[in-house]
């Protein structure tokens, strides 16, 4: 008679999908006007598609996922597979991995480079929402009935949203992409998966760790959100995070009033922002009240200041634009350009769920107009996730293991603040940690230009042994 744990094995069997199929590898061109599989086959790079499961709990119904490898240009000392995830959610981990050969030449050496479009995003057989825009993050604006503009429009993206793919939605969650991430690992040939994460990729690295962790193997986690906080309300603890990240660009700005006119003072430069704070032309496009404060928050991310400099003085003037604002503004009025917040929707709303009570965002946004009154409006505002139509299928994953990671970070990421990393670092108890200081950006690793921060998560992911607290002053 079989003993209880084979029976077990058996059931769970019937209820797991099979391995998958080796990979069949070749050109990333899908067409003659593919200009990201051209940018991969000219960086070497090769291509597959990995068939997963959508419903796991049900796994006959398949959807694509697409990967790039580059392979290691020192095969003698391989060691193994490392992914890369830019973040987003919703970045193509396509793209990042083309660039490998340019930001990550160490790396590749001694490892194959793979990167991959996360679950229904990219070439992942995507949800393309039908939406005018190519992102929901913007200002509530000043009043009730700019917010009540803003909620109708939340609502307009959210059905844009199920239009492209309702029944795909409950399954759109960094838990699944996690599962597809081992899979991925299992058709790849690895015992060990390797990993560097950029911002909500570190969120989708650490839920790897919970759900996989004996395979995974080197871990990099930059620029980590607060695990207990992700979700759709994750910025709302961020206007005191961006303003600091503003007054620091103010600084900058007052020091070359003779190239900007922005002002002569940090004070003087702030005065200059607040009065972009109004329905305005920019060029040909028309923008509300509401529209700085999202811009702000592209621009501080990276602490583009040269170019934020340059665009400010564009606020209120009709003609030709700078190619940088052309293509923010079309993005935003179009849904053109960079629409990775458009393609990561869907899984911010399968994750966590928020409440549909309009009003309550309001009153949320009243309680902090006047600590917060730029950003507050921006980071508290309705997402489209107050409409959403379906859960996901399984609750947040709680992190909490000792897995040997190295968690990276600015100390005044406007993005993702410092207290968020130092949650995650909390939670992953056998963590060590580089810290960029005086470092007012997001993300770190081979692109804050900081020597010490790129030397040492370089040492650590090539199999050295790094301090457990590594402090790396601004270069």
């Amino acid at each position: 008679m079989p003993t209880l744990a084979a029976v077990l094995l058996t059931v769970v069997s019937l209820f797991s999908p099979p391995a998958p199929a080796p990979l069949a590898w070749g050109s990333c061109v899908q067409g003659p006007d593919d200009v990201l599989g051209a940018y991969l086959d000219q960086a070497g790079a090769t291509c597959a598609t990995l068939q997963v499961p959508v419903d796991y709990a049900h796994p006959s119904a398949r959807t694509s996922v697409a990967v790039t490898r580059l392979k290691a240009t020192d095969p003698a000392h391989r060691r193994g597979s490392l992914l890369l995830n830019p973040g987003g959610p919703g970045t193509s981990g396509l793209e990042l991995a083309a660039a490998a050969p340019q930001y990550f030449g160490e790396l590749l050496a001694r490892y194959d480079i793979i990167g991959m479009d996360p679950r229904f995003t990219g070439r992942s057989d995507p949800i393309e929402c039908d939406w005018t825009t190519n992102t929901f993050l913007r200002s509530a604006g000043p009043d009730r009935r700019t917010f009540d503009r803003n909620a109708a429009l939340m609502r307009t993206l959210a059905d844009g949203c199920v239009k492209a793919g309702r029944d795909r939605l409950p399954h759109a969650t960094t838990r699944n992409t996690a599962r597809d991430i081992d899979r991925l690992r299992i058709a790849l040939g690895e015992d060990k998966i390797n990993y560097l994460g950029y911002s909500y990729g570190t969120y989708l690295g650490a839920v790897y760790l919970q759900m996989f962790g004996d395979r995974a193997g080197r871990f990099v986690l930059d620029s980590a959100v607060d695990p207990d906080f992700y979700g759709p309300r994750l910025f709302t603890r961020n206007a005191p995070a961006m303003e600091d990240a503003l007054l620091r660009f103010a600084g900058w700005a007052a020091e070359r009033d003779a190239t900007y006119h922005l002002g002569a003072s940090p004070a003087a430069v702030l005065a200059t922002v607040d009065r972009r704070q109004r329905e305005q032309s920019i060029g040909s496009y028309r923008v509300d009240a509401g529209f700085l404060p999202g811009y702000l928050f592209k621009r501080l991310a990276t602490a583009e200041y040269e170019t934020m400099a340059t665009e400010l003085g564009f606020f209120g003037q009709a003609g030709p634009l700078p190619e940088s604002l052309e293509n923010y503004l079309r993005g935003l009025f179009t849904g053109d350009y960079d629409a990775s917040d458009r393609s990561g929707t869907p899984i911010l709303c399968a994750d966590r769920p928020v409440t549909g009570d309009a009003s309550s965002y309001y009153r949320d946004i009243e309680r902090h107009r006047r600590d917060e009154p730029l950003f507050g409006p921006f980071t508290r505002n309705i997402s489209p996730c107050a409409y959403w139509p379906v859960r996901g299928t399984e609750a947040p994953t709680e992190i909490g293991n000792d897995r040997p990671v190295l968690v990276v970070g600015a100390d005044h990421d406007p993005i993702t603040p410092y207290a968020g990393q130092l949650a995650m670092r909390k939670r992953l108890t056998g963590s060590s940690s580089v810290t960029a200081h005086d470092t007012y950006r997001h993300t770190v690793y081979k692109a804050a230009g900081n020597p010490c921060v790129d030397r040492v998560v370089t040492k650590y992911l090539l199999g050295e042994t790094v301090p457990v607290t590594t402090d790396c002053p601004v270069s």
